[in-house]
């Protein structure tokens, strides 16, 4: 791969995508904002498919599945550890690096975690992959802000000028209605269509 590589444009069409959550059993703490989010991800990629998982085991299958999107509900530790019931876990490094290695364009983790957790956990550096970790949603206002993402790139921006201009749209000083997030955008040139 050469410098001007990095710049080119990487038009992904017919995007494959997860809405997932890990949980234990019988809970139903993320399913209204999945619900909400999947919703919004339907509108742009009819096909958008959505799992409730009960296993690291298991997001550890679909994360081979080779999605392009992965937009994930979990809790992580302190310590940047997302486990199961059973005791079974992955960092979030490990998570981003198994998402790199299968292809995934966008890992996003949509449910609120501390930075400390993010921190210590979810190291992006040197990995193909557009991360977001989500440190408040601030309610309904994470799917207004999908919403916005994917319609500019629907119209053909990249991932990372589509970003930009939804997280900082012109004549706003101060953006109350955006979710709290750190991303890493090392696939930024991707258009998910």
């Amino acid at each position: 791969m050469g410098i001007f590589d990095a710049f080119r444009k990487e038009d992904v069409v017919g995007s494959k995508v997860l809405v997932c959550q890990l949980a234990p059993a019988f809970t139903t703490k993320f399913d209204e904002y999945l619900d909400s989010d999947l919703r919004v991800y339907k509108r742009f990629y009819p096909a958008a498919a959505s799992a409730k998982f009960t296993s690291v085991a298991e997001l550890r299958g679909a994360v081979a599945h080779a999605y392009d999107v992965l937009h994930l509900f979990c809790d992580a530790s302190a310590a940047g550890v997302i486990s199961d019931p059973s005791g079974d876990r992955i960092t979030g490094t490990e998570l981003l690096k198994a998402a790199a290695h299968a292809g995934v364009k966008l890992l996003w983790i949509a449910s609120d975690n501390p930075q400390e957790a993010y921190d210590a956990g979810f190291k992006t550096k040197g990995l193909k992959i557009n991360a977001v970790l989500t440190l408040r949603r601030l309610g309904p206002n994470t799917s207004f802000f999908l919403d916005n993402l994917f319609s500019k790139m629907a119209a053909g921006e990249t991932l990372a000028k589509a970003w930009q201009v939804a997280a900082n749209p012109e004549g706003k000083s101060v953006q109350p209605d955006v979710p709290h997030t750190i991303s890493a955008l090392g696939r930024g040139a991707v258009v998910l269509r």
